[in-house]
């Protein structure tokens, strides 16, 4: 780009490459930065690839966590993308928006004008819906939603069978009402990924200009306001400037991380690690929160996608895919879910129960692998975890990953509505629309039948949900812990938003990537109406 950009974007991730996207078509001059490369690679594009890109060095920063106690001691592994898209360019594209409350909630908390009413139009300009527009739903939007393309009659029987077990059926859950049982939407367009980079970056106008592989090493800051940012490419460091300020969309992981980096952040940390402090804010790095989750696996009896991945049957598969875009190829991360109460008088339903019509083994060497049985698994989800950790720095070399401190059943409450998901899922099983095709219980199994065999379970086998938030909470002015107001603007630094994950005062029911892309769509008019002010003012 010639000449100084008027914005600098962090981050081409999920809510980043929505943001950018909007601020250049609001008429800003614009740099996006991305550490990442490109998300055009195949393994991108292909949803059923995704097992073989987490956790991979080429596509995932594969961030270690702390030893967790409150799971025996695992240091869990955070994926964090590396690529352009973010997470949504390795996630497993599943696309739910959350629970009204949830939005209403955060409002509660200080974050006003983040109410469900007032972010049920950029869900809305965000997706091109294959179900059609109406007073919920989007069309035209960058971010296909799409039907899942690789249906399975076990899929079917399952859904009848969570009405069996008394809840509802829905008509929509990213519609009116986010409870009950429907069949899982996907962000993928005619059966290919549709990543934010895929969705918002293709047609870039000429005022965006993308940086790739390009990390940033600090936000440089002068007589209290962002100037830009000092990066590093091919073994190169140079500073950038920005006329108006710096947007960091650097995800709930990377956003504090580089926050403290630059000297923003809790002072007494800082000073330990010999980081000079430009502005003492508490709340950088905390309020994390994770979705926690655990597998319960039956073998059946009927057909799923384990017996459609391997042998003649892949090679169908393989053909469907090329030919139509269906199959087992275009299989998201589950088929059906259903968001459901354990506990009478909750203002949303506290379980999410994620149904897919495969399941896997761990191998030997701790990789992933189809299961040779025909199976199915449901992901029994906690969604509003009690427990609260912390992003904090190793030192001050920017080359250094985050420290990770969560627990991620840091409660004993959180155990005991995991061990009813668990129960609940059980009784699905059991209902006359698919108990008859159920073989056995792989796991848990059968012979832990007690609420305490199933709590020593659920401590052995709950893993994160790769869902982290809240790091730099949007809050009020009068909150010490919140680290952005509700128009993303950094408390007292000029020119500094931060518009991704990281700013969700608490964790919203289901997967966040529709959130965090939502968060980059309203920030992007937030900011722009707050330049405006200040050029008018």
């Amino acid at each position: 780009m010639a000449g100084v950009p008027d914005l600098i974007v962090i981050g081409g991730g999920s809510a980043g490459a929505a943001c950018a996207a909007r601020l250049a078509e609001g008429g800003k001059r614009v740099l996006l930065v991305e550490a990442g490369k490109s998300d055009k690679d195949i393994r991108s594009k292909i949803p059923a690839l995704m097992s073989g890109i987490v956790h991979t060095p080429e596509f995932d920063w594969m961030y270690k966590a702390e030893p967790d106690e409150s799971v025996g001691g695992r240091p869990d592994v955070w994926p964090a993308a590396k690529r352009l898209g973010g997470g949504s360019a390795i996630n497993g594209m599943m696309f739910i928006r959350g629970h009204q409350w949830d939005y209403d909630r955060w409002a509660e908390l200080g974050a006003t004008g983040w109410d469900y009413a007032s972010v049920l139009p950029y869900f809305k300009r965000m997706e091109d819906n294959e179900r059609g527009a109406d007073e919920w739903r989007g069309t035209g939007g960058p971010i296909a939603v799409s039907e899942v393309r690789s249906r399975y009659e076990v899929t079917d029987e399952w859904i009848a069978a969570v009405q069996e077990a008394g809840f509802p059926r829905s008509v929509d859950l990213n519609g009116e009402f986010a409870e009950g049982v429907d069949h899982i939407q996907l962000s993928q367009r005619r059966g290919l990924r549709n990543s934010t980079a895929a969705g918002y970056l293709r047609n870039t106008p000429r005022n965006l200009e993308i940086m790739l592989e390009a990390q940033v090493l600090k936000i440089e800051v002068s007589g209290g306001r962002a100037t830009g940012v000092a990066v590093r490419r091919q073994g190169r460091t140079q500073t950038l400037a920005a006329r108006e300020g710096v947007v960091v969309c650097a995800g709930a992981l990377n956003t504090p991380r580089l926050l403290m980096l630059s000297g923003i952040g809790p002072v007494k940390h800082l000073a330990h690690l010999g980081i000079p402090t430009v502005l003492d804010l508490a709340g950088v790095g905390g309020n994390l929160q994770e979705h926690p989750g655990c597998h319960l696996i039956n073998e059946v009896s009927v057909r799923t996608l384990n017996n459609d991945g391997r042998g003649l049957a892949g090679v169908g598969q393989v053909l469907a895919f090329v030919l139509a875009r269906s199959g087992a190829l275009t299989t998201g991360i589950g088929h059906a879910q259903a968001f459901v109460k354990s506990r009478e008088g909750l203002p949303a339903p506290n379980l999410q129960l994620a149904f897919s019509a495969f399941a896997f083994d761990v191998t030997e060497k701790g990789n992933l692998a189809l299961r040779k049985e025909p199976s199915v698994s449901t992901f029994v989800a906690l969604m509003r975890p009690q427990s609260r950790g912390r992003i904090e720095l190793p030192s001050a070399d920017p080359d250094d990953a985050p420290v990770i401190r969560h627990q991620l059943l840091g409660s004993e409450d959180d155990v005991q509505q995991m061990i009813d998901g668990l129960e609940i899922a059980r009784r699905i099983m059991a209902q006359p629309a698919i108990a008859g095709h159920v073989v056995s219980e792989v796991r848990p199994g059968a012979e832990l039948q007690s609420r305490e065999a199933l709590g020593h379970y659920v401590r052995a086998a709950t893993i994160p949900m790769y869902h982290p938030v809240g790091t730099a909470r949007m809050g009020a002015v009068d909150d010490p812990e919140a680290v952005v107001g509700p128009d993303c603007l950094l408390r007292g630094l000029e020119g500094l938003w931060v518009a991704d994950a990281s700013i969700m005062p608490t964790i919203p029911q289901g997967n966040t990537n529709a959130t965090a892309i939502m968060i980059g769509e309203r920030a992007s008019d937030l900011i722009l109406a707050g330049l405006r002010e200040r050029l008018a003012a």
